[in-house]
């Protein structure tokens, strides 16, 4: 009885993929055709079913609430290095920020309770009236976040040049049209204001952790929740901003610890990263 030999290549033909540096692959480049809206509907209806467990912070959606830890004082410390007479307390108070792709809340409350005013955006309906019963009870929000069911290619055309900071936190590789969901988000930017994104990478490192050991093992994350094809690299999205009159002023990698539900900064990129960029004048 005889076994044929494995190896590293024969698994990425198998799947139909290609191998680049740093873990690197992908199955193809983005099409020129693209999509006219960045709505995946299929992903939108998913959200639907995660109503009732939303806040429960040991749900299936933990890490969401964990990665507060580290994205909250990400988009702080990019936003109030250039501030002058910062307020401690409420380190963005007088600054607008916009939440793209918000869900129920968890990220906008977060950055309300430090003095931002926010603005909460996303298709779902269901997570739209969920983030404003649940901010509406929430006595330790100074300002209420503003919450709003609609796109972003939507909402770009009554707010071109109107935020001081967008945030854009797990939802690029969600979406249809990683390039007009860039563009419209920096058009709602104003000049010399930043953006902030964290997403994965996409890795085999990625591949394997995020999607196969996350969601189908150890079921961490809702079975389903990510597409690896979807997935956006550092320096794509790098390409995309600076098209867009963006400079990237940041790139940090992140680990997510999936036992101990906590999350860090690190040097390695190869499965989740944090971007920061500013839009020039």
């Amino acid at each position: 009885m005889s076994c044929s030999r494995i190896t590293i290549p024969t698994v990425f033909k198998r799947f139909n993929c290609k191998i680049s540096p740093f873990f690197g692959y992908s199955k193809a480049s983005y099409s020129n055709a693209q999509p006219a809206t960045t709505i995946d509907e299929k992903d939108v209806e998913r959200y639907s079913q995660l109503n009732k467990i939303w806040w429960d912070p040991l749900g299936p959606v933990k890490a969401l609430h964990s990665m507060n830890e580290i994205r909250v004082p990400f988009v702080r410390d990019g936003l109030v290095r250039s501030a002058h007479n910062v307020d401690l307390k409420n380190p963005l108070k007088n600054l607008k920020l916009l939440d793209i792709g918000c869900g129920g809340g968890i990220l906008s409350e977060e950055l309300a309770k430090i003095g931002a005013e926010v603005t909460g955006i996303d298709a779902n309906k269901e997570m739209i009236d969920l983030a404003k019963h649940h901010s509406l009870s929430n006595t330790k929000l100074i300002n209420k976040p503003n919450y709003s069911r609609t796109t972003i290619e939507d909402h770009v055309n009554d707010h071109k040049n109107y935020y001081d900071g967008v945030v854009a936190s797990e939802i690029i590789e969600h979406v249809n049209n990683p390039e007009l969901f860039v563009k419209a988000s920096v058009e709602v930017l104003k000049p010399g204001g930043k953006i902030f994104f964290t997403t994965p990478n996409r890795t085999l490192m990625s591949k394997i952790f995020i999607i196969w050991i996350a969601e189908y093992v150890l079921k961490a994350i809702p079975k389903g929740t990510h597409e690896h094809n979807k997935f956006v690299r550092p320096g794509e999205l790098s390409v995309m901003l600076e098209k867009n009159n963006c400079r990237v002023e940041l790139v940090r990698g992140i680990k997510y610890y999936l036992l101990r539900n906590k999350w860090t900064f690190l040097t390695s990129q190869s499965s989740v990263y944090a971007l920061q960029a500013r839009k020039m004048e």
